[in-house]
């Protein structure tokens, strides 16, 4: 009886939810296509860091086109347009079937469930140098059976951060300080974690200097960490620190170049071959780009420090390449992945090789949460198509073995299922996932995702099972 009225409710909250979505992005898209494509053009794009918006623009009274203009550009400074405040929201809704999380190793089954975010921000602009941007979030999790720290976290402060910018003759200086978030690259081992629910947020002071090709930039943070007993509860601490020096230059035209270096510390970590205080220096080289129809990101990263009274020796790579046919219809992009991360090779001995992915994005591989980012190799055909310009079609093949049988097989973020370290062969098994993207309009996006996993024997033999994911989301953002 639980389980039916928990359910129910999550049903009720969706359709809700859904209607009122669909309702306020008809209204806006109604709206915006009378204010013509010129005028249409020049508003800024809606994206998922709110922050970097930049609605100046609507200083222009005749572009005040949409619904609550009024309150998407407030002057503050009348003689100043760059002096105003912006109001905004973005709710996501995402229903999500669930075969079996974990393949069903720790007893959890079928599960079906909405997932929930609900935000709002208000970014105020003093001159074109300050800034000072906040946003409340409240994700929920309705009819599912177990929730974690990544599902749900009720109404918290999510961003609250001062913002400073400056031209100079020789470059542009940034710095950030308090509530925020921070995305390197891919988000492969650095993310503001978009695909799951509750995103993640650091408490840190951050700068940046960009001088022609060259960017640096540096940060001392606390990760936040989330709790859902009741609603402001989230803290961070200095149990739990990251800090980073990074370089980034283009190369042979807008192609990027970067390296990074990387203090992680945290108290009362737990590994399959060792725990207690981390401490792990991170060292990260990246090269990415494009050129006539190719495009490629190459990613290699090696992590050593200490774990309580052992060495950490561990490393990772991770390459996405693609050829986009530009001449053909639906542009088709054959792609191909490769990824390989260690893991323990010896138990019991004084190093752990256990990769740590550090604060990665939940949908790198996919929304379903089958693979984590360590102990793994794995090679990922896919062909994307756009059969018109806001349909996006994506189908692959992902295929998974062990880097080493000693250690486990990890699912998202970095969980170990219990009985398969030390057993088994290399081969975990093979996914096959299939993705829709389609842009409504401007304000209303939607993605409906299916993934089937089709475990090795070793899953089988710990007492794990084929697993079926189903995803569907509307994102309606103002």
């Amino acid at each position: 009886m639980v389980e039916k009225k928990s359910m129910s409710i999550g049903r009720n909250a969706s359709s809700v939810a859904i209607a009122t979505i669909i309702l306020l992005s008809s209204a806006a898209g109604a709206l915006s296509a009378d204010a013509g494509p010129k005028q249409a053009a020049k508003r800024p794009a809606i994206k998922t860091n709110r922050w970097q918006e930049d609605w100046s623009v609507l200083a222009d009274p005749a572009l005040r086109t949409e619904p609550l203009d009024s309150l998407k550009y407030v002057p503050l400074i009348p003689s100043d347009p760059q002096s105003y405040v912006s109001f905004g929201a973005t709710v996501r809704e995402r229903f999500e079937s669930n075969g079996a999380p974990s393949f069903g190793i720790g007893g959890v089954e079928h599960d079906s469930y909405l997932l929930q975010r609900a935000q709002i921000h208000a970014d105020f602009h003093i001159n074109e140098n300050w800034q000072f941007f906040t946003q409340l979030e409240d994700d929920r999790a309705f009819g599912k059976t177990t929730i974690g720290g990544a599902d749900q976290d009720r109404v918290d402060l999510r961003l609250a951060f001062l913002a400073y910018t400056e031209d100079f003759e020789a470059g542009t200086f940034k710095a950030r300080v308090g509530r925020q978030d921070f995305a390197f690259d891919l988000q492969r081992f650095v993310s503001s974690r978009d695909g799951p629910n509750v995103r993640q947020s650091f408490d840190a002071i951050w700068a940046d200097w960009e001088t022609g090709p060259w960017r640096f930039i540096g940060f001392v943070s606390q990760p936040v960490q989330y709790a859902d007993e009741k609603a402001f509860d989230d803290t961070s601490n200095g149990d739990f620190r990251f800090s980073t020096l990074r370089i980034e230059r283009q190369v042979l035209g807008k192609n990027e170049l970067s390296a990074y270096y990387s203090l992680y510390q945290k108290d009362n970590a737990h590994y399959h071959d060792g725990g207690g205080y981390e401490q792990r220096h991170i060292f990260d080289t990246r090269f990415a780009g494009s050129s006539n129809g190719l495009d490629w990101d190459l990613e290699a990263m090696g992590q050593i420090g200490t774990i309580g009274s052992k060495d950490i020796r561990a490393w990772a790579a991770g390459a996405r390449t693609g050829y986009t046919f530009e001449d053909i219809g639906w542009a088709p992009r054959i792609g191909i992945q490769a990824d390989i991360a260690s893991g323990d090779s010896h138990a019991g001995d004084n190093t752990v090789g256990t990769f740590n992915p550090l604060f990665p994005n939940g949908n790198y591989f996919s929304l379903s949460g089958y693979t984590g980012y360590a102990n793994l190799i794995q090679l990922k055909p896919s062909i994307t198509v756009k059969p018109t310009d806001q349909l996006t079609l994506m189908g692959a093949v992902g295929m998974l073995w062990r880097q080493t049988t000693r250690d486990a097989i990890y699912v998202q973020p970095n969980i170990a299922l219990a009985g398969t370290a030390g057993h088994g062969g290399l081969w975990t098994g093979a996914y096959f996932q299939a993705r829709a993207d389609y842009a409504f309009n401007a304000n209303l996006t939607g993605a409906v995702e299916a993934v089937h996993y089709d475990v090795g024997d070793t899953i089988r033999q710990a007492g794990g099972h084929n697993s079926n994911y189903l995803g569907a989301e509307l994102k309606f953002s103002w």
